[in-house]
Formats: C-alpha cells, sequence, structure tokens
C-alpha cells in the first residue's frame, strides 16, 4: 500500500490493485497458471501440477520478507521461487516454474495488475461521462461567456462546455477498452526469449507434424490467467507497456483539462460554478471564506503527477538486447504509481462534478462585463453582409477602442456610427448584440455527443 501521503493522490481500490500483496498473488496465479497449462500439454506429471497450484496461496507467504529479500536478488520471484519449492515438496520442487524466468513471471504479474487497473478505470470515466451528459442535457441553453486565452471571446453555452468534456471522455474510455484487448498480452519467453527449457519436447512434436510445444505454453497459459496470447515474446519491446502509459497520460491530461476548468469557473472574480460544500470541505486554515475547488484541485495535483511517471515508462524502451538493465525495472515503481495517480485525478473529477453548482444568473452578469464587446464578433459579421468582413473588422474594431476609452456600452457607441446606422436598424442591431441569438451550432453540437453518448 501507498504511504499515508501518497494516498491522497490515489484511490483505494486502484492502491489495492497495485498493492505488494496483489503483485505476490499475480506472481503465483502465474506460476500456478503455468503448472496447468504445462499439466494439460503433458510437460509435467498431474501430480506436480496440482501440488504446485495448491501452494500458489498468497497466505502461505510473507510478502514483506519477499520484497526485502528482492533487494538482494533483483527481484522478487527468486525469493518467491525459493518459498515455493520448499512448500510443494520434493516431488514437485523439479517442475516449478518450468520453463520460465524472472521477468516471465513479473511481466504477467503486472499485465494482470495492468488488466484489473484498465477496468477500474473504464468504469470511473463513464461515470464521469454519465455527469458530463446530464450537465450537458441540463444547461444546453445556459448562456455564458466563451473564453479564449483567459479573455472574453463569444457566448457560448454551458451545455457545450459539458458536451466537449463528455467527447473527450468518452473517448478516452474506448481507447482504455480497446488497450484491454490490443496492448495487454501475457509473457513467456525463458531464458532469452526462445523458449528453448521446452526445445526437446517441441522438437519432438515438430517432428510429428504437431503445434509447436512453446507456442502450445502459451496459448494456454494465456488462457489460464485471461490475458491475451502474444505472436512471439517481448522481453525487451516494451511498446505495449508504453502505449499503455501513454494512455493513462492522455487521459490524465484529460482530467486536468477538465478541473482545470472548474477552477477557473470557481474564481472569485467568475463565480460561475462550485464544488459542493460540506463539513470542513474546500475551507482554508486562515481564511473563513473561503470555499476552495478541493476535488478539482487534487485532480489538477495528481493528473501532473500521473503526466510525470510517463517519461520514466518511455524512457525504458531503450533496453539492451534479450533482458533490459534496469529499464525493465525502473518500471517496476512507475507502472504502479502512474496507475494510482491516474485514478486519483479521475475519481477527483467525478467527485467535483457530482456536486457541481452552476449559476446561471451570473453568467448572464458576466456576459455583460465588457458592455457588449463580447458581442464584437457577431456584429462584424452581420455589417460583412453589406461591407464585406475585411472592412466590418476594421469598423467594429475602431468602435471597441472608443467604447473602451468613453466608458460607453457598445451599443450606444455602434448606434452613433453612421456606417452601422445605415446598414442596421434598431431590431437588426439589437439582435446582432443578443447573446442568446449568437450561439451557431451550439445546440446541435451538444445533441450530437448526447447521441453519441446514447449509442451502445
Amino acid at each position: 500500500m501507498p504511504e499515508p501521503l501518497e494516498s491522497l493522490f490515489s484511490t483505494k481500490e486502484m492502491s489495492k490493485v497495485f498493492s505488494s500483496e496483489e503483485l505476490v498473488r499475480s506472481l503465483l496465479a502465474f506460476e500456478a497458471g503455468l503448472a496447468r497449462a504445462q499439466a494439460r500439454l503433458g510437460i509435467i506429471p498431474d501430480a506436480a501440477s496440482e501440488s504446485i497450484q495448491a501452494k500458489c496461496d498468497v497466505e502461505l507467504f510473507d510478502v514483506a520478507s519477499l520484497f526485502s529479500e528482492a533487494a538482494r536478488s533483483g527481484t522478487p520471484v527468486i525469493p518467491l521461487i525459493a518459498k515455493l519449492n520448499e512448500l510443494v515438496g520434493d516431488e514437485a520442487q523439479k517442475y516449478v516454474h518450468w520453463g520460465a524466468t524472472s521477468q516471465d513471471a513479473m511481466d504477467s504479474a503486472f499485465m494482470l495488475q495492468i488488466n484489473a487497473g484498465l477496468s477500474l478505470l473504464a468504469d470511473e470515466l463513464e461515470a464521469v461521462c454519465e455527469r458530463c451528459a446530464e450537465l450537458a442535457e441540463r444547461h444546453k441553453r445556459t448562456v455564458m461567456a466563451g473564453r479564449t486565452l483567459l479573455q472574453q471571446a463569444v457566448p457560448i453555452t454551458f451545455g457545450l462546455k459539458a458536451a466537449r468534456w463528455l467527447s473527450m471522455v468518452q473517448r478516452r474510455s474506448l481507447s482504455l477498452h480497446e488497450l484491454r484487448g490490443r496492448a495487454t498480452a501475457v509473457q513467456l519467453g525463458g531464458a532469452a526469449g526462445t523458449l528453448a527449457a521446452l526445445a526437446n519436447r517441441g522438437a519432438s512434436r515438430a517432428q510429428a507434424g504437431q503445434e509447436d510445444l512453446g507456442l502450445a505454453v502459451i496459448e494456454k497459459l494465456a488462457g489460464e490467467l485471461g490475458l491475451p496470447a502474444p505472436d512471439l515474446p517481448w522481453h525487451t519491446e516494451r511498446d505495449r507497456v508504453a502505449e499503455i502509459a501513454a494512455q493513462l497520460g492522455v487521459v490524465a491530461g484529460a482530467m486536468a483539462k477538465i478541473a482545470g476548468d472548474i477552477v477557473l469557473l470557481a474564481q472569485t472574480e467568475v463565480a460561475e460554478a462550485f464544488e459542493a460544500s460540506g463539513p470542513g470541505k474546500g475551507s482554508s486554515s486562515a481564511m473563513p471564506q473561503k470555499r476552495n475547488p478541493v476535488d478539482a484541485v487534487r485532480a489538477v495535483a495528481a493528473a501532473r503527477l500521473a503526466i510525470g511517471e510517463v517519461p520514466v515508462i518511455l524512457s525504458a524502451m531503450a533496453q539492451a538486447h534479450e533482458r533490459g538493465a534496469g529499464d525493465w525495472q525502473a518500471e517496476w515503481s512507475a507502472i504502479p504509481s502512474l496507475f494510482r495517480f491516474t485514478a486519483c485525478s479521475v475519481e477527483a473529477v467525478r467527485l467535483s462534478l457530482q456536486g457541481l453548482t452552476v449559476d446561471p444568473e451570473r453568467m448572464v452578469e458576466n456576459l455583460g462585463r465588457t458592455q457588449g464587446q463580447i458581442m464584437a464578433e457577431s456584429l462584424t459579421m452581420a455589417l460583412a453582409a453589406d461591407m464585406g468582413r475585411p472592412a466590418a473588422q476594421r469598423v467594429v474594431a475602431e468602435i471597441c477602442r472608443q467604447a473602451e476609452m468613453t466608458g460607453k456600452p457598445l451599443r450606444e457607441i455602434a448606434r452613433s456610427d453612421a456606417r452601422v446606422r445605415d446598414r442596421l436598424d434598431e431590431g437588426q442591431l439589437d439582435r446582432a448584440l443578443d447573446p442568446a441569438t449568437y450561439l451557431g451550432s451550439t445546440e446541435a453540437l451538444v445533441e450530437r455527443a448526447l447521441e453519441k453518448r446514447a449509442r451502445p
């Protein structure tokens, strides 16, 4: 389990999946699965397989001791196999870990954990999607300021903002489902990826026109563990792990985007959306008036931590020859941390959205802060129909400068300008300066996101 401070940036479920105990459980699942697969193919006796399986119980192992010894042996697999040999007795000892190498066990164990971790993340992302969809539907006509480079640009709706969140998160959820079937794989290659320990029996089968025994064991083992079988052993070809890491980094980045929006919307000067309040939640140790968006802040922090782990895993792809020296081992810390941090970012976004309060009145109030200048593009396009866009852009830019210098509303300056007055009557000018009339395809875009969400 992570340290208490580290637990602030994890979830209970993901911490359990990537706990030391769960790694040992997964290593033992590999050893038991290997024994079952080989017994079914006639490689080892059924009695030996049954004996090995019976002792592949995490309760029979001192997890802390295994990892203490791993510091000396270089991998927890070596002390685990030594203990398993001791437990199974003399007859079955020689068949423990038959034809495998330590990396086979470690990689397969991590893939079992990764598979479980991806499932947890996908489920949590679905919950985020659901909340985004609710917000998009409820607020598809709630007009607010769209902001570019942190300045008011043109009107949008809060529903469109939520719909964009929804579309992004749905893509991330789909990517994780695809990863489970494409990037995860069992590992079995033996000492240098040749399955040479099975060579003699494999050769005899090949001469008899039967399937190669080494490949047969991989297929059987994959079935036992519920993982896809790879085309070849992949000890130093780490593209699978790297792709998973990169995708988690993208998930974390997506969460940081949503959480960052919420943090900005909660600013005192904006005050358009707030997280749910509760006893002790969002308070300050010094300022009683504060209502901090703590879930969103936690999501941003966790996302940055997650993204920081990705380069470690990507850099570990450059592994030497048939077994990495330090590169593969770096994944042992980076992968669990990446999953924990990513899970935290997703959970924190879900919690932030879960109780999010949107203030439509404040959004309308903020639309008026520039005294109509947020409608400058709309006015430009209304004039462009007669004078062309370049000329209209110049006219409206001059009107905006006058409005800023005089402190008067854009409408007042525009109405007094002959170039506008000659082309737009009162009704046309009012429509050009009404935020609710300049939303383009906003509602259709929201509906498109919701319809895609509703599809199987």
